[in-house]
């Protein structure tokens, strides 16, 4: 392991020795932690996508709503799930497989079909042509935008389930699904997530399940590994400071490089990216 990869570890916080016990239970003590810090909060808000990171992240927020509502010997908390469809989703039982496991205080669906092709047809009227890829933009903001409405109603806060293997490539949407009020699964690889699934007994193909960002239509539930031109297994192999391919090294370095504006808050003229400074 060379400098540069141990300094995108360190910045990644991704640990040198995992226990999925261990990190199930620091996860859920943050979210206890962070929700009891602020007395505003009564909800946790979280997009279910049926994939592997939202199932996760539901699971261990509607454990940690649970064990403070013990605490407290009142149903004060609620986690509530939203389902948000751009028409009909292809993987709808994944999703519905998904919120049984997690159990949910509350579910919400709503279908951001309406609200994106109205914002796409008002571009067009000003002249603005997206193309498909950037439409899934608007689909993963629009997602945010009715997650935060959602927790301004509820008194909540949004939660995010970016983890270091998303992190490191940039893969998500800056000010969609990559904003949020916390994001408990920091640190965590593609292969821990699932070992944390597999340590909670969730159902199989929910954690063995190809991932997808689903966001282009013209290319329905294309991987997340096609499109990024590496694969999660030599993401991880590399968080986890292993020796991966030169040509895995150069795609994983080159994404993390590209990416870094999407992974701190707004740059000002005070603030330079680490990055460019090297």
């Amino acid at each position: 392991m060379n400098l540069q990869q141990q300094r995108i570890i360190e910045a990644l916080h991704v640990k040198s020795h995992f226990d999925p016990a261990v990190d199930t239970r620091e996860i859920i003590d943050f979210i206890k932690a962070y929700t009891k810090e602020f007395s505003f909060i009564k909800t946790l808000v979280l997009g279910i996508s049926g994939g592997q990171d939202s199932t996760l992240l539901g699971k261990l927020a509607q454990i940690a709503v649970d064990e403070l509502n013990n605490e407290v010997k009142h149903t004060t908390y609620e986690f509530i799930a939203v389902l948000l469809p751009y028409g009909e989703q292809q993987d709808r039982k994944d999703v519905l497989d998904a919120v049984k496991f997690i159990n949910p205080s509350r579910t919400v669906e709503v279908n951001i079909k309406d609200a994106v092709d109205a914002s796409v047809k008002g571009l067009n009227e000003a002249g603005v042509y997206i193309n498909d890829f950037v439409k899934g933009n608007e689909k993963a903001r629009e997602r945010m935008k009715v997650q935060y409405s959602i927790a301004a109603h509820t008194s909540g806060i949004v939660l995010g389930s970016d983890h270091a293997a998303e992190s490191i490539t940039g893969f998500f949407t800056k000010f969609g699904d990559g904003a949020a009020d916390i994001t408990p699964l920091t640190g965590l690889n593609k292969r821990q997530g699932r070992q944390i699934l597999e340590h909670l007994e969730a159902p199989e193909h929910l954690y063995l399940k190809v991932p997808t960002a689903d966001l282009e239509s013209d290319k329905p539930m294309q991987a997340d590994e096609e499109a990024l031109g590496v694969s999660y297994d030599a993401i991880d192999d590399f968080l986890e400071g292993k020796e991966v391919s030169k040509k895995d090294y150069d795609t994983i370095v080159g994404h993390y490089r590209r990416s870094s504006h999407k992974r701190v808050l707004p740059y000002n003229r005070y603030l330079l990216p680490k990055e460019l400074e090297d």
